[in-house]
């Protein structure tokens, strides 16, 4: 496949995340080369605070890049046939702005510090105004993407409460946004918005700008997830399509690869038959909600992302899935795709794609507490069929599946272990056989995290690998810490 346009598609995109595991730019660059390679003609750029703000400097973080960069990677991109879509969220999930005493006014509540209360219009419009100029000014893509998505908060302030009452939650999410979209319209570049608070809250639709766009986001639930599309009117607005590459229950842990390659299955079809224009593949870093530590009432120190995945290098066998389900017009077969994806890009025999379909496949889903155990065994199976594979080419590709199973292993069989501490019969006699559990458990840490700054090196920062891998054995660490201390305060062997 090349860049050319899909023949049922206009836009053919790839959504990158960068709220954390901010790529550096040869990474970035690299994954633009592949995605042109495998028929993307779009990137879409979540820059978030990596984006190097001028007149609101203080958003940008320590990871931003510098105006030259920016303006590179888009020529680059265009370079390759990949037009290149920013991202600037302006209503929900903006936690990196708010979280700055300069735009605190802005807040719809003092504590969650996700939303922008939307009857503060004119303040807002005049930061994001400023922040669109900025955006725009180094992305000459005619499109914006303004965000919209999971502002929950709609209503909660007292002066959006009183408005919600009487004109509705529609009146009051429409109205801030059709005020954001109209000036982005002005501005020259057409506006895009995620499609599900619309789809929650149709009454006032109508009154958004015709030219809008609306990409419709479906991970793998029924279609009317957020309210039936059919309501809002396709003869007035243009409607994309967003299939997912890392959502959730994606963490640290777990790569849900069935669901995606199903999602594709699925989605890809139904994107088509409706009538989209463009199709995106979202790659979601974080979850997008975030708990926060305090220095006082006021004053945040920092943001805590609440869930984490593993770094978008590991997956590409779904960018070139998702590329496959848009350019045939058959349902894709998530299993036969990895077979024929294992014999063309690893090197292995038919039996041997089969066996790494199996393994990925294993322990779909998060296990209940009182299956740990059983959910481990299946790990633990996952891990051994992908040791007794022995790829021909792109092995450090494939060694990213060995240690994503190898990291779900050792989380459930800590899982496991922790699970017992939580029954009503645990007492402190039997910490000695917890601890004697959590030993080995332990052991594996440096090795592990040692495989993962290897073979993620290049692709996120050295300081942000010291956070994922602090992160992902954290809990390991501290019941570990706990139940030592206890049982020398105990007096019980440890």
């Amino acid at each position: 496949m090349n860049s050319n346009t899909s023949p049922s598609f206009p836009v053919v995109g790839l959504h990158v995340d960068l709220r954390v595991q901010v790529m550096p730019m040869p990474a970035l660059r690299r994954l633009a080369r592949d995605i042109a390679s495998l028929g993307y003609n779009t990137m879409v750029m979540e820059w978030e605070a990596s984006f190097p703000f001028r007149r609101h400097a203080v958003i940008s973080n320590g990871f931003a890049y510098t105006e030259e960069e920016v303006a590179g990677f888009v020529k680059y991109c265009r370079e390759l046939g990949l037009s290149v879509i920013p991202v600037q969220q302006c209503f929900g999930h903006v936690e990196y702005i708010l979280r700055h005493e300069r735009y605190a006014a802005l807040r719809e509540d003092r504590k969650d510090l996700c939303q922008i209360c939307p009857r503060r219009e004119r303040p807002a419009l005049e930061v994001f105004g400023e922040i669109f100029e900025e955006i725009a000014r180094l992305h000459p893509s005619p499109y914006l993407h303004i965000g919209g998505d999971e502002t929950y908060l709609l209503g909660r302030c007292e002066r959006c409460r009183k408005k919600a009452e009487k004109e509705g939650l529609s009146a009051l999410y429409v109205d801030y946004f059709r005020r954001i979209a109209s000036r982005v319209s002005r501005m020259g570049k057409v506006p895009m918005l995620w499609a599900d608070m619309l789809l929650r809250h149709p009454d006032a639709a109508d009154k958004m700008p015709k030219e809008t766009v609306f990409v419709d986001w479906n991970y793998g639930w029924p279609i009317d997830r957020f309210g039936d599309p059919r309501r809002l009117p396709r003869d007035r607005f243009s409607f994309w399509g967003a299939a997912a590459l890392r959502s959730s229950p994606d963490n640290h842990w777990i790569t849900c690869w069935k669901r995606h390659f199903d999602n594709f299955r699925d989605y890809v079809p139904y994107a088509r038959k409706t009538g989209f224009e463009g199709i995106l593949l979202t790659s979601w870093s974080t979850s997008g909600a975030y708990g926060y530590e305090w220095n006082s009432e006021r004053d945040v120190t920092e943001l805590l992302p609440i869930r984490r995945v593993y770094p978008l290098v590991g997956h590409r066998v779904l960018l070139a899935a998702f590329a496959r389900a848009v350019w045939q017009h058959a349902p894709l077969n998530g299993e036969e795709f990895i077979m024929e994806y294992g014999e063309e890009r690893f090197g292995l025999a038919r039996s041997g794609g089969r066996r790494l379909a199996e393994a990925l496949f294993l322990g779909e889903l998060e296990a209940r507490s009182d299956h740990w155990g059983a959910a481990a065994l299946l790990a633990t199976r996952a891990c051994r069929i992908l040791t007794g594979l022995q790829p021909k080419r792109h092995a450090a590709e494939f060694r990213h599946f060995l240690l994503m199973a190898e990291l779900r292993r050792h989380h459930l069989q800590f899982r496991h272990v922790e699970e017992a501490c939580h029954r009503t019969d645990f007492t402190n006699k039997r910490i000695p056989g917890v601890v004697a559990k959590l030993n080995p458990l332990m052991k594996e840490i440096p090795a592990l995290a040692k495989r993962f700054a290897t073979l993620n090196a290049g692709e996120i920062y050295p300081a942000e690998m010291e956070l994922e891998n602090n992160y992902r054995f954290g809990k390991l660490r501290a019941l570990h810490a706990r139940m030592a201390r206890e049982g020398r305060r105990t007096g019980s062997p440890a």
